[in-house]
């Protein structure tokens, strides 16, 4: 790590991925070698050995921490956990299942840093999923009822991998699933989004923790609180300080 500190914080939220998690904290110290960077995983209090299995990485993987949660709080929760604890000014984050491909994450990473500081997040877009039928169905169908209510552009707010400015992220309302509104809630605050097509892989360990039907419901309710913030967002515009006269 760089001794000005980490240009990079990955942030991986897991819970009871035991047989994912230590495989794709290996793979993102690869696909970051040689950059100065930071790999947070947040275990959202598992019930299985994933704590364990990342802990036992530590001794030879100076880039990797480990944060847990007592209590299960959620993805977005974990998410929010660990930006608070990075150290660096470009958050990616990926989900800790693995189907995200780590190798997509530094181009990402390296975008959003050299793009325009008005782009607060470059969001991942999977073009060929490799889910079951059901889940592809159940995400195409909350992805167009988004877009639609909240025209926030996005193909698929779904996808675990986002590069974020960190302040950008901090300055955004948190509740539980706000990871699915990201792209929103980003615009509401004044901030530009982009996307990227990235790779998709299949679950090889562990199993979704969502059904299709809890993650419909729970985006048909969430969408109501998030028109009720972006609603009433306010734009001051631009904002300038006063300089102080010297006589």
């Amino acid at each position: 790590m760089d001794a000005q500190g980490p240009r990079y914080s990955i942030v991986v939220p897991v819970f009871d991925e035991e047989g994912a998690a230590p495989a794709l904290a290996l793979e993102i110290a690869a696909a970051f070698a040689g950059e100065a960077c930071e790999i947070i995983f947040v275990d959202d209090a598992s019930r299985d050995g994933t704590r364990a299995a990342l802990v036992a990485l530590l001794p030879g993987t100076p880039e990797l921490r480990v944060l847990a949660h007592a209590r299960n709080a959620g993805q977005s929760r974990a998410i929010r956990t660990g930006a608070l604890a990075a150290r660096a000014p470009v958050i990616v984050t990926l989900d800790g299942d693995g189907q995200n491909d780590p190798a997509d994450a530094p181009a990402l990473a390296k975008a959003l840093e050299g793009g325009p500081p008005k782009v607060g997040l470059i969001g991942g877009e999977r073009r060929e999923r490799k889910d079951r039928a059901a889940k592809r169905w159940a995400s195409r169908l909350a992805n167009a009822l988004r877009r639609r209510v909240l025209r926030d552009r996005a193909a698929d707010t779904g996808c675990g991998l986002k590069a974020m400015r960190r302040e950008a992220f901090l300055r955004l309302p948190y509740f539980d699933h706000m990871h699915r509104y990201l792209p929103a809630l980003m615009l509401r605050e004044g901030y530009d989004i982009d996307f990227r097509v990235v790779n998709h892989r299949p679950r090889l360990a562990g199993r979704s923790k969502y059904s299709n039907l809890g993650r419909l419901l729970a985006a048909i309710s969430d969408l109501g609180g998030v028109m009720w913030l972006a609603a009433r967002a306010r734009d001051p515009g631009p904002i300038e300080e006063a300089t102080r006269k010297i006589a």
